[in-house]
């Protein structure tokens, strides 16, 4: 049943695909696990010590690094990115000695850009990702360049104010699907709000996110979460608020009792200082959970 209503959705996805016409601006991200309220319940909280460098050239080179404490371990990595007309060139190393590579062309065709990547030393990461968007449609694909390759593609379309997305996983070695998603909006002014179909068919997630004012500096959102072969429910609800332009405050607390706050400060243009904690009053005994975040750009 929970397959046969999944197909009839992506039957009426492609059926409203072909008939309407939708503004590209709102089609910039095709993944529909992207949304307003995971950035308010979820973005920049950090309960460890972390700190980025990012310096930019005006030869079109930049440079980022990453660095975090894991308890008595440090993490890291050094990242060059080299734009030249259409083509941008990405190298990442990291504290374990992997280097990630991609190659990114622009405009290939009008509205569609293509990338190739790979690791070193692992022979089979390959993979070849095209985005392609127009004033219709974004859709995203990729497939993966070796013997056994894992095929993905994912597409957003806009209404007004109403969004429809899926996306799909295939794994070429045991011939099943591995992703199969789907989702529907509604953004207004006022708030977002989406119900996702996910995991296959066995996750349904609702969300919603209400601006308090006309400049959105304050929010508030909710996500449920309900696995259909378990039953089980979870749940998480949040707030943000802007006491200035250069300072947000966060907070949020989760079924499981546990609370999280973030206050995070632009001290200089695009470099920020965030703090967040988070605590659990089930568990009094226990040390709260604190990180600190700094994001140095030149």
């Amino acid at each position: 049943m929970q397959s046969k209503t999944l197909g009839y959705f992506f039957l009426l996805f492609a059926q409203i695909f072909k008939n309407f016409y939708v503004s590209k601006s709102v089609l910039s991200h095709s993944n529909i696990d992207q949304s307003l309220n995971a950035d308010l319940l979820t973005k920049d909280y950090n309960y460890e010590k972390k700190f980025t460098f990012t310096a930019l050239s005006a030869a079109g080179l930049g440079l980022t690094a990453t660095g975090v404490k894991l308890d008595d371990m440090f993490i890291g990595d050094i990242s060059t990115k080299y734009r030249s007309g259409k083509t941008i060139v990405d190298v990442k190393v990291d504290t374990h000695s992997n280097v990630s590579t991609t190659v990114t062309i622009d405009e290939v065709i009008s509205g569609a850009k293509a990338s190739f990547s790979f690791k070193i030393p692992d022979q089979n990461s390959g993979k070849l990702d095209v985005q392609y968007a127009n004033n219709h449609v974004a859709i995203n694909s990729s497939v993966g360049m070796n013997t056994t390759p894992l095929l993905e593609l994912a597409a957003a379309t806009v209404i007004k104010e109403l969004s429809l997305g899926g996306e799909v996983a295939f794994d070429s070695v045991s011939a099943t699907f591995t992703k199969c998603n789907a989702g529907i909006g509604i953004n207004k002014q006022e708030f977002s709000a989406s119900l996702i179909l996910a995991n296959k068919g066995d996750t349904l997630k609702a969300s919603y996110v209400h601006f308090l004012n006309p400049h959105k500096s304050s929010a508030v959102a909710a996500e449920m979460v309900h696995r259909l072969k378990t039953s089980d429910n979870s749940f998480t609800i949040g707030a943000s608020h802007a006491l200035d332009p250069l300072t947000t405050i966060k907070g949020r607390l989760s079924n499981d009792g546990k609370v999280a706050v973030l206050s995070q400060r632009e001290w200089r243009p695009k470099s920020l200082v965030t703090f967040s904690a988070e605590f659990d009053p089930k568990a009094a005994a226990a040390a709260s959970r604190v990180g600190l975040a700094l994001a140095l750009h030149s």
